[in-house]
């Protein structure tokens, strides 16, 4: 199983969307993920904050990989995430963990590909991608503004819809922390004990598989 460690509101019902997608996608399907849990910023990109978030993880039944996902904001993945994945194998020991900062924000990853998801959630059918998506610090922004003029964005509820749905190839040509999402995840399958295979367009508009807000659960841990 692998257990997620995640930030907002949204992420608690989107991330095992996202993880089942990729599952199928990457040769994987029936990919097992734990409920999310959730921190607050200020203790996942702090050492002691974030290795109490790992030993939470860690005592979840199952647990065989962990993924920690969050926006980056302003910050430069490049620059925050060694130090973040070395204090969490440090507590994680021989658990492989992977950490993720999109850039720069989740919904960069929808913005990539908005034409997949016209007609969907309020989504007007006349949006358009953002050329972009990473330079663009208020996606959710972006994403309301290609919404009809009574809709906006509901994280909560939106997000994890969204998730099931989003143009991943339109992603993964566009956004490198997606990119790099990808190769984590792959990692992590492959120490779950899953075959995996490359990312390849050959499967390019494949159906949208995973849930919506239905899915979603109870909110995520957050001590």
């Amino acid at each position: 199983m692998i257990q997620a460690i995640v930030e907002g509101d949204g992420d608690v019902p989107a991330v095992p969307v996202l993880l089942r997608r990729l599952g199928d996608r990457l040769g994987a399907p029936g990919v097992q993920v734990g409920r999310p849990i959730r921190g607050k910023r200020s203790q996942l990109i702090s050492e002691a904050g974030l290795k109490d978030r790992i030993r939470l993880a860690l005592k979840r039944p199952d647990c065989r990989a962990i993924l920690v996902v969050f926006d980056a904001d302003d910050d430069c993945p490049k620059n925050e995430v060694p130090d973040l994945i070395n204090w969490a194998q440090a507590e994680a020991g021989p658990t492989p963990v992977a950490i993720v900062l999109a850039k720069k924000e989740y919904e960069g990853w929808f913005i990539a590909g908005m034409e997949a998801l016209r007609g969907q959630r309020g989504i007007r059918d006349d949006a358009v991608s953002h050329p972009d998506p990473e330079s663009k610090r208020d996606a959710k922004g972006y994403l309301e503004e290609q919404m009809a003029p009574d809709r906006y964005y509901v994280e909560k509820s939106d997000q994890p819809a969204l998730t099931a749905r989003f143009d991943m190839d339109a992603s993964h040509a566009k956004c490198r922390s997606f990119r790099k999402l990808v190769k984590d995840v792959q990692s992590l399958l492959a120490a779950d004990g899953h075959g995996v295979t490359d990312w390849t367009a050959a499967s390019a508009g494949a159906p949208a598989l995973g849930g919506s807000e239905e899915e979603a659960g109870d909110d995520g841990e957050e001590e």
